[in-house]
């Protein structure tokens, strides 16, 4: 009798990828019209957190036109890439049923997940700038009247444009290097690595763009802040 494990079913890297791209298209409608459907009000610790968020960062409220057209696009993608958690709950069910029922173990679902996840990792920046999600440093910041809080954030947002135009020019040279080279992973799979440097570059653009409108308005919130003494 055979023990050896027989690998089944490999999932086409074509369909990888254009599962990722449209897949989200699909159920952010569905999603929204189950919403309209159900609609929930925000629970009381919901709330609390909005409450707790305008306050330590109330340049989260202020807007402009340009800055508008930013914040729609970082909403967008993160919501975007928000969906693509359910392809690895669907596929590491697939594996676990394929491994220990029918022993034949996949050589492609552990890969695609983390490669997933890592794109989505880079590509959620922009929306996690938006709302407040960044991890910040309070031991000085809290310490500061509301005015002087939005004055930091100017100040020290000449560190985080050094960081993602630095970001951007390295994950330019390494997306140009590996769609050069047709430069693949090592695993068995081998699927293209072209793809994932390129979400660096869009993950990088977009954060760029994102820190853009939240200088734009930490400054016109720090002029009102001004006016109104």
């Amino acid at each position: 009798m055979n023990t050896e494990p027989d690998f089944g079913f490999v999932l086409p890297h074509l369909v990888y990828w254009g599962w990722l791209a449209i897949m989200p298209l699909i159920f952010i409608p569905w999603a929204r019209w189950q919403e309209a459907r159900q609609p929930q009000a925000p629970t009381p610790d919901e709330k609390l957190a909005t409450e707790l968020l305008a306050e330590e960062d109330p340049a989260l409220h202020v807007e402009t036109g340009v800055t508008r057209v930013i914040d729609a696009l970082s909403k967008w993608s993160g919501i975007f890439v928000a969906f693509w958690t359910v392809n690895a709950v669907v596929a590491y069910f697939y594996e676990v049923i394929m491994r220990y029922v029918f022993n034949q173990p996949t050589i492609w679902v552990h890969e695609s997940c983390f490669l997933l996840f890592g794109m989505q990792y880079l590509l959620a920046g922009a929306y996690t700038l938006l709302t407040g999600g960044h991890v910040r440093v309070d031991v000085l910041y809290i310490k500061l009247p509301p005015r002087g809080r939005v004055g930091m954030d100017i100040f020290t947002s000449v560190f985080f444009f050094i960081f993602a135009i630095a970001l951007f020019g390295t994950s330019w040279g390494f997306f140009m290097s590996s769609y050069g080279m047709g430069e693949t992973t090592v695993e068995t799979w081998g699927i293209q690595y072209w793809p994932v440097k390129a979400t660096m570059v869009i993950g990088a653009s977009l954060l760029l763009l994102a820190g853009i409108s939240k200088l734009i308005k930490d400054i016109v919130l720090f002029r009102r802040m001004g006016r109104e003494g």
